[in-house]
């Protein structure tokens, strides 16, 4: 098991009056304004002022209760790697800069200087948009494939297509290739249009996405990763971060909803529903007793006399 990240300090309400003043000031000096003020008077309010991480680490909250958020600013913090967009502010960062971060100790004592190098936040937007892309890639090279199969019905057959100039060199090259005995007529759409990526249902490509990007001794940020899991595929998902976390030398820091992950063997959860926030097991939370209560509200259909 591996930490890399000890500590995460966010500024307090002063440090933050003070960066909302001195944009003010940027924007227009006494009658300056900022439009929005995000990230700040967010966790003051619910007493929210440090984190210290475990090997996994979960923040817990509704919409709205700062858990992306948090997870942004510590990415940012630490320049993760990564693919999708956020929402940002014209003091988001200046609030980043506001931030500490304390790293941990390797085996021999040393302080990390920084997060190993492909160390990155995974969102859930960039599940979808692995999967969109496939299919899209898919649709494209379907398209090719149809175009190309009546073209090389023209090359092969058709009559020989003669050289005139530099021109012709790339219609006479695919001719010459379809017209041989030893490259099919697969080999050749595959050369000429590409090959379709075989796409799995929804909880398949998601799991496949997590089982590529996950790698050794990484830090990762998550933010609901069980979207568009099924429970089946949620289970999967945590065995996969479990195996990281305790063999492989990865770090998570993790939002969620889900029961399956909040369960996540030796997780440390912080619920940014309570007022202050608190460090609470798994089934303390409000949202996993409200899966309690309703399974326990209508236990007779799954207890079999």
């Amino acid at each position: 098991m591996s930490k890399y990240i000890e500590k995460f300090v966010l500024p307090n309400q002063t440090i933050e009056e003070n960066l909302i003043v001195n944009r003010m000031a940027e924007n227009g000096g006494i009658y300056g304004y900022i439009d929005n003020i995000y990230p700040c008077d967010i966790f003051p309010n619910i007493g929210l002022s440090e984190l210290d991480f475990e090997n996994i680490t979960i923040l817990y909250g509704g919409n709205g209760s700062g858990k992306t958020t948090l997870l942004n600013l510590i990415a940012n913090k630490l320049s993760l790697k990564r693919m999708a967009p956020f929402n940002n502010s014209e003091l988001f960062s200046s609030f980043v800069d506001s931030c500490k971060i304390k790293m941990a100790e390797d085996d021999d004592g040393v302080e990390f200087r920084a997060v190993p190098q492909n160390s990155r936040i995974i969102t859930s937007d960039d599940i979808f948009d692995f999967m969109l892309t496939a299919r899209e890639n898919n649709e494209q090279i379907s398209h090719d494939t149809q175009e190309m199969k009546e073209k090389w019905q023209e090359l092969k057959y058709g009559e020989t297509i003669k050289l005139r100039g530099f021109e012709d060199i790339e219609i006479v090259s695919q001719q010459i290739l379809a017209q041989r005995k030893s490259l099919s007529r697969r080999k050749f759409l595959y050369k000429f249009s590409g090959k379709e990526q075989k796409l799995n249902s929804n909880g398949e490509t998601a799991i496949e996405f997590f089982e590529k990007k996950l790698e050794n001794d990484c830090l990762y940020c998550l933010d609901e990763p069980e979207n568009s899991l099924s429970p089946q595929f949620q289970k999967l998902l945590v065995e996969i971060i479990e195996k990281k976390a305790r063999y492989c030398g990865c770090q998570f820091i993790i939002s969620t909803h889900s029961p399956f992950v909040l369960a996540l063997n030796g997780a440390k959860i912080y619920d940014l529903d309570s007022t202050p926030v608190d460090i609470k097991k798994w089934w303390e939370l409000e949202n996993v007793k409200e899966y309690f209560s309703f399974f326990e509200t209508n236990r007779k259909y799954f207890i079999k006399n």
